[in-house]
This record gives C-alpha cells, sequence and structure tokens, in this order.
C-alpha cells in the first residue's frame, strides 16, 4: 500500500473562499456552580465516569470551566505520596504513557561530561540553526551536556513563566534559565484523519517538523531574538496573513503549514523549544482543523484548542491554567492525535482519602451493659471518674460510684478511651532558600526557591496514663501569592502511644517541599505557606483533640482528607481550579 503525505504550503492571496455556511455558533460560558458548605460531607464513593461525544466537525465545543469535554484521567494520587510539587510540569511527565513525545534537555553551558564552557547568544543560534538545517542531526549538538532525565509530553502548552522553570523540570535546578534547548520526539497521528495546522508562539524558540518537514518556525523578535527569527527565516517563513496578528502568551503567534493526516498512518514529529538570553519564557502550541468555526476571544482572535496527544489530567490543567490568560487557548477542547477513537472516554479514580474514616467529632455516653468481675450486671451511663472510681447513672437516675478496678477489663477500656489525655500540639515550618544562578544577558533576579520541611510535635499536658494507640495527622496550606485559592502543600499521618519510654511525646515530618516564587510582568506569581491544621483520632476513630489557626481546615476536615498533595482548594476544601492570570497586553 502507497501512502503519500503532503505538506502544502497555502498562499493566502490566492485562496476562494467557499460559497457562505450557516454553521451554528456556541459561546464560551463559564457554568455557574454553587457549592454548599458543609462541615459533615457525605461518605466517599467511588465514581466512574463516561463520557460520550458527537461527532461535530463544524461545531468548537465551549471550554468548560470544571472537567472538560475529552475527560479528564487521574492526578496525583494517594494519601501516602508526598511528590515535589515541581513534578506536575508543563513540560512533561516522568513516565511514558505511549502516544507522547519524548523530550531531551541540552544545556549549551556546558559540555557533554557536565564541565562549564564559555556561551555566547549568537554561537548558541548559530548551533541551532545549524541542527534544524542539518536535518535534526543530534551529532550537531553532540558536545552539549544532555540531562538524564528525559520527560514524556502529551502537549506544549507553556503559557509565560520564568525561563527557570524548564531546567529544573528535567532535574537541572543549578543549571541558568539561558542557552538551553529540549528536543521532542514522537509520532503525529489521528485515527479518522484531519486536515489541521499549527499555530504558535515561542519566547525564544519554538519549531515544528512533521514527516521531516518543517511547518513551523515561531520564534520571537527583539535583541537576541532578533537574530533568531532572521537566522531561521533562511529555512521556513510564513504565509498566512494570520501570522502575527493575535496575541498567544506573550507574544503574538505564527500560523503554520497545512498538514493532512490520513486515518491511523503516522509520522515522524520533532518539536523544538529553548531560551537565549534568560528571563521570560513561553512555548504555545495549538491547531486549526480545517472546516471548523471557533468562538472568537477578546482579540477577535479564534479560540483555538491546544495541540494534544491525551486527555488531560487535572493536574496537568492546573499547571497550565494557573498561567493562562482565558480566551487565548481552548485546554479542555479539541482532536486529540491519537491513534484510537476518543469519542468515549471511561476512568476510574479512588479519592485520596478513600478508606479514611469520616471525622467523629464525639460519643456520647450512653446507657449500656457493665459487667463486675464477680459477674453481676448493671444498665447505667458514664458519668464521670473520680479518682480510681466510675460513677455510674441507673435509668432511675441513682448514681453509683464503682471501683475500678471491680470492672471488667473492656469496662475500663471504655473508660480509659472516655478520658482522653490533652495534648499540647506545635506546628514547624523550617525553610532553606537556594539562590539560582544569574544569566549574564537577563537582569532578571532569579526566582526565590524555598525548600519547607513541616513537622508537628505533641506532649502531654494532663496528669495519668493513657495504653491506647493514636493516630495523628497534619495538613500544611498554601495559598496563592495573587489569586484566591489554596494548595495542599502536604498532608502526613503517624500513630503513638504516650507512654513513659518516649515521654509521652510525638514528633513527626515530611520530605521537602519546593515552593516557587517570582515577578514577572510586574506581578508576583507563586505559592506561600498559609496555615496548618493538626488532628489527633483515637482508636475508635473519635477526634480527641485538634489545632490550627483556620477554624474552616477542621470544619472541612471530611473533604481535606480526599484531597491530594498539590491540589488546589477553596475554603470549603473542595478541589477547584487555580485563579487564571489577567493580561496587560490587550
Amino acid at each position: 500500500m502507497l501512502v503519500v503525505f503532503t505538506v502544502v504550503k497555502k498562499e493566502e492571496k490566492k485562496f476562494v473562499p467557499p460559497k457562505a455556511v450557516e454553521r451554528p455558533k456556541m459561546k464560551l460560558r463559564k457554568p455557574k456552580v454553587k457549592v454548599k458548605k458543609t462541615s459533615k460531607p457525605k461518605p466517599t464513593t467511588r465514581i466512574v465516569t463516561k463520557v460520550n461525544r458527537a461527532n461535530m466537525p463544524d461545531i468548537q465545543l465551549p471550554e468548560m470551566s470544571g472537567m472538560g469535554g475529552e475527560g479528564l484521567g487521574a492526578g496525583v494520587g494517594g494519601f501516602d505520596m508526598m511528590p515535589d510539587l515541581g513534578d506536575i510540569s508543563v513540560f512533561g511527565s516522568g513516565q511514558s504513557i505511549g502516544n507522547d513525545f519524548v523530550g531531551t534537555f541540552y544545556d549549551f553551558q556546558r559540555d557533554r561530561s557536565g564541565r562549564d564552557i564559555p556561551v555566547a547568544p549568537e554561537a548558541f543560534l548559530q548551533k541551532l540553526v545549524k541542527f534544524v538545517g542539518s536535518g535534526w542531526q543530534a551529532s550537531k549538538i553532540g558536545r552539549y551536556y544532555q540531562s538524564p532525565k528525559k520527560l514524556f509530553a502529551t502537549c506544549f502548552m507553556v503559557p509565560p513563566i520564568r525561563s527557570t522553570v524548564a531546567p529544573a523540570a528535567f532535574g537541572e535546578p543549578d543549571t541558568g534559565g539561558y542557552c538551553w534547548m529540549v528536543h521532542y520526539k514522537g509520532q503525529l497521528v489521528h485515527s479518522k484523519g484531519i486536515t489541521f495546522r499549527f499555530w504558535g508562539q515561542g519566547d525564544d524558540l519554538l519549531v515544528v517538523r512533521v514527516g521531516g518537514k518543517v511547518v513551523l518556525i515561531a520564534n520571537w523578535s527583539g535583541k537576541w531574538d532578533q537574530m533568531a527569527e532572521e537566522y531561521f527565516m533562511q529555512i521556513w517563513s510564513p504565509s498566512s496573513a494570520d501570522s502575527r496578528k493575535y496575541y498567544m502568551g506573550n507574544n503574538r503567534s505564527v500560523v503554520g503549514d497545512w498538514i493532512t493526516l490520513e486515518p491511523g498512518v503516522s509520522l515522524d514529529m520533532e518539536v523544538m523549544i529553548g531560551e537565549v538570553g534568560g528571563g521570560s519564557y513561553c512555548s504555545m502550541l495549538a491547531v486549526e482543523v480545517e472546516g471548523v468555526e471557533y468562538e472568537k476571544g477578546p482579540q477577535g482572535n479564534p479560540i483555538l484548542p491546544m495541540f494534544k496527544t491525551a486527555s488531560l489530567t487535572h493536574d496537568l490543567i492546573d499547571a497550565i491554567y494557573k498561567d493562562l490568560v482565558p480566551g487565548e487557548i481552548c485546554v479542555t477542547n479539541g482532536p486529540v492525535f491519537c491513534d484510537y477513537d476518543t469519542s468515549g472516554w471511561e476512568g476510574t479514580k479512588e479519592p485520596a482519602g478513600a478508606g479514611l474514616p469520616e471525622p467523629v467529632l464525639s460519643v456520647e455516653n450512653e446507657p449500656r451493659t457493665w459487667t463486675r468481675m464477680d459477674g453481676k450486671t448493671m444498665e447505667a451511663e458514664l458519668v464521670t471518674v473520680i479518682g480510681q472510681k466510675a460513677v455510674l447513672k441507673s435509668e432511675d437516675g441513682r448514681q453509683r460510684k464503682i471501683p475500678l478496678l471491680q470492672l471488667s477489663d473492656e469496662d475500663r477500656e471504655i473508660i480509659e478511651l472516655a478520658r482522653p489525655p490533652k495534648f499540647n500540639m506545635d506546628f514547624s515550618k523550617k525553610s532553606s532558600q537556594t539562590i539560582g544562578k544569574m544569566s549574564p544577558f537577563n537582569t532578571q533576579p532569579p526566582p526565590k526557591v524555598l525548600d519547607y520541611v513541616f513537622s508537628a510535635k505533641l506532649k502531654q499536658t494532663s496528669a495519668g496514663r493513657y495504653n491506647h494507640e493514636l493516630h495523628v495527622e497534619f495538613y500544611a496550606i498554601g495559598s496563592e501569592i495573587t489569586g484566591d485559592q489554596y494548595v495542599l502543600l502536604d498532608r502526613q499521618e503517624s500513630r503513638f502511644t504516650p507512654i513513659r519510654e518516649n515521654e509521652r511525646s510525638h514528633v513527626f515530618s515530611g520530605k521537602p517541599v519546593r515552593l516557587t516564587s517570582y515577578e514577572l510582568d510586574d506581578i508576583n506569581k507563586g505559592i506561600k505557606y498559609e496555615s496548618f491544621l493538626i488532628v489527633v483520632t483515637d482508636s475508635r476513630g473519635v477526634i480527641i483533640d485538634h489545632r490550627t489557626p483556620k477554624d474552616w481546615l477542621f470544619e472541612n476536615l471530611g473533604n481535606l482528607r480526599r484531597l491530594s498533595v498539590g491540589y488546589y482548594m477553596d475554603e470549603t476544601c473542595t478541589r477547584v481550579f487555580p485563579t487564571r492570570p489577567k493580561t496587560n497586553r490587550y
């Protein structure tokens, strides 16, 4: 069978528009969701969702503010997981799902053995031009350092961030945010066949090659970037009148060549992104499908869907949304470039706190049968304990004092549990700062990087013995520097029995949590530490003590227990998307 692939560069002036066709339009609307605040949420259940989508080739569906039309996969799961928040990266994941692009990070400030070497922006650009012009031969850049860590990307959607984020995502946090490049390689395929073209924007570099031919170069112009644009225009230049017309991120986008994919036939695809002088960074790749009419954004721009080879997880949408201006790109809709049918998606996700008991705030002293050592029994409720005697009240209202030693072992255990100890509870946060490498070609200061270790300490303050195991949890909460949402930074649990050998005290802590903040376009961005919650539960599942500066954390403990580390949330401890940024460019 002969398969023919063509990349056609269409001249806009030669295009003769067809007769107008009435197409239905749908406006982007943000659904209004009422969240009922409750201190005792419903019990955790397993949810199985199935999304059936109709085949409507001429309609661009509205982007949802909740779970998108393509379905959301599972996020960071598991109560005992303590992931680095930086692992949720817009540059890719540490694990492959099969239909993704393998990314290799190159640092042109070092040689292949990792030794520092001199580097200049012009020489860096010339190397990349030779690399692209040679047919993307790895030997042209083989003398430079490659990170051993690979990332696997299903999309290329990096809204404006600081350029140091990319090296850190590839496990190279000490690398400066300049003169670096990432080369992604994968397969481009569509199960039903499609004709489309890329729209993209790169600060500084974004080059796309399909089937051995460059179909898009979307580099930025200005200073070192002017050289990038001039150098790469020798290889490819846009022909669409819509190029450099609409903002996508921090610059105007470029329109690529039309591409036709036959059903199920894959083509090699490569993407190169990079940064020249440091500072801000952005690379965004969207698709325009032939024959589809798109909703218009605030610039009069078509709100195009982002390029993707898989349905996005909620975690990846979070990572994109926190830096993506609404109305520029649609994240949740549009085609999925893979070799299987995505018209229906089914997934199962176990909430983070599944299996944990619902919080029980107290247990009433109801009447029960008490048994003495001599075998006699009585129906009564526990009133209190005075000295070594239990005060029991019978149904007729009479109170009797029974020595504890005369009660059965089971009865004495119930009485001990009914008299939990009091604790002094302290929450500690220790931080260490990492000073980033300054770019010699950019005056912007490096991001502020703080590594936090959170811990909780309990010390019994009441008298008496308590020979029962206790379950202790702590939650560390962060908040957006610019925004109204919160983030679960860490959650840890431990068990101990307050006995003489441990001085009736207990300390436990989590792993380091990295928080990064920086200024971009005169706006402070990032996450800061906000608050904590410590909860002590006995063997019955009854909460006997807690401490928090924010009452709403304890009031919504049931919801909080269902969240995983890294999730954004509101004051009902319900998962939400991060606050979207505003633009100052139009």
